[in-house]
């Protein structure tokens, strides 16, 4: 008897192993990517092979498969998803809970949310659905997303509705110290189009009404700089001119935030495939100087999003820029205009010469190394301290070209040089 049953459950496990098998064959050939088909590696246990993800998408939205996802999960790079089929819309839900992803122009901190829901409904290559972002305590952000699938791309275009931006901060930030004490106006909505597998997109935020109060920015408009003396520059001066030029050319007609420079930004980055240009303002750099610090997380941008909108009415403009001017660093431990004009020039700040104000300018981008550079070489980066140059605001035509070629030909001693080069 005993061998019998041995016997039995020696048959049972080789028709479950031989059904294992036939499951993940079949699997195989029917999601086999076509020549050229985007393509993905996935693995069932010990076995990994190649599914073209397009064909993947058709079968798991299709009338007749999804109904059998229903109630399963799947662990992906962005979090757990579970699978619901709604048979009277014939849709596929695609809950993900916690779900995160990278922003490489917000930093390695992973961006999370607590629950994300996405509905998904498909007509032969055309998709489209909704999407949902949840946390307790705080109301939904909505939105609805449409797709075109080819056999080399799945092309997105998401349009998130107009909602108050306080529950943006909620939804994305709940524990944000700030969120205690500022009363946030205005509303965001959000549309976005993404091309996969290339992960390429563009942001188009729609702000309305953005104001923030309770933060007490006001206090800085008697603050002192640990820098030194402050240089006590107009926004005429040749040093304000060449600041502007360098880390914010329209300093004067955004509100703090720069939607068009931070989509410029972002379509620069993904060109190179690196972060290489930041989108952030005088008054967003002010607030990493100042109150953040420069961890490079979505959490501290969108501190410093909050504390440059209050800034912007409690301190104004020229406020802004002196105290920039008075706490940028300059490499080392120089920091602040003036400081930064002795050190490199022997001259206070409103002294320096135009070609002098354009070097310092340059600098800012990195200061430590470009007096690296400027120590190994005798120059700094000739091609930014012209860009810079070009970039300078209001000039006679007769004036830039001046400038130019006394940037071109400037030679500096380099800091801790007795004679210039």
């Amino acid at each position: 008897m005993k061998k019998i049953l041995l016997s039995l459950l020696f048959v049972a496990l080789a028709l479950v192993v031989t059904a294992i098998v036939a499951v993940v064959l079949i699997v195989k050939i029917v999601l086999a990517p076509a020549t050229g088909e985007w393509s993905s590696r996935v693995r069932v246990g010990p076995v990994a092979f190649d599914v073209g993800v397009p064909t993947a998408i058709r079968v798991a939205t299709a009338p007749w498969f999804a109904p059998r996802l229903d109630g399963h999960s799947l662990d992906t790079r962005y979090g757990p998803v579970r699978f619901a089929w709604r048979e009277a819309g014939q849709t596929l839900e695609l809950a993900c809970a916690p779900c995160s992803t990278t922003v490489p122009e917000l930093g390695a901190e992973p961006i999370r949310l607590e629950r994300l829901l996405i509905t998904a409904r498909r007509d032969v290559a055309v998709l489209n659905g909704t999407i949902e972002a949840t946390r307790d305590g705080a109301p939904p952000l909505r939105g609805r997303w449409d797709g075109r699938l080819s056999q080399k791309a799945l092309q997105l275009d998401i349009d998130m509705a107009a909602s108050p931006i306080a529950q943006w901060y909620a939804i994305f930030v709940p524990a944000l110290p700030e969120l205690q004490r500022a009363r946030i106006g205005g509303t965001l909505g959000l549309k976005a189009q993404v091309t996969l597998p290339a992960d390429s997109f563009t942001l188009q935020p729609v702000l309305s009404q953005f104001t923030v109060e309770g933060l007490g920015t006001e206090a800085m408009l008697n603050a002192r700089t640990s820098c030194g003396p402050s240089a006590r520059l107009s926004a005429e001066s040749w040093l304000a001119r060449a600041v502007i030029a360098a880390e914010d050319q329209r300093f004067f007609q955004h509100p703090g935030y720069d939607l068009t420079e931070l989509g410029a930004a972002m379509a620069a980055n993904q060109k190179t495939g690196q972060v290489e240009r930041g989108g952030s303002t005088l008054t967003q750099q002010l607030v990493k100087l100042l109150v953040t610090g420069s961890e490079r997380t979505g959490e501290r941008k969108l501190r410093e999003l909050l504390y440059a909108e209050e800034m912007e009415q409690t301190l104004g403009k020229a406020r802004i820029l002196q105290l920039y001017l008075d706490n940028a660093p300059w490499g080392g431990e120089t920091c602040g205009a003036e400081a930064a004009a002795k050190r490199y020039f022997k001259r206070s700040a409103p002294r320096l010469e135009p070609a002098q104000a354009v070097w310092l300018a340059a600098m800012l981008h990195n200061p430590s190394a470009e007096v690296a550079q400027w120590q190994r070489s005798g120059n700094i980066d000739a091609a930014r301290a012209k860009w810079v140059a070009e970039g300078i605001r209001p000039i006679l035509r007769g004036q830039r070209e001046s400038l130019l070629k006394a940037v071109a030909n400037a030679r500096f001693a380099a800091p801790g040089d007795a004679a210039a080069r």
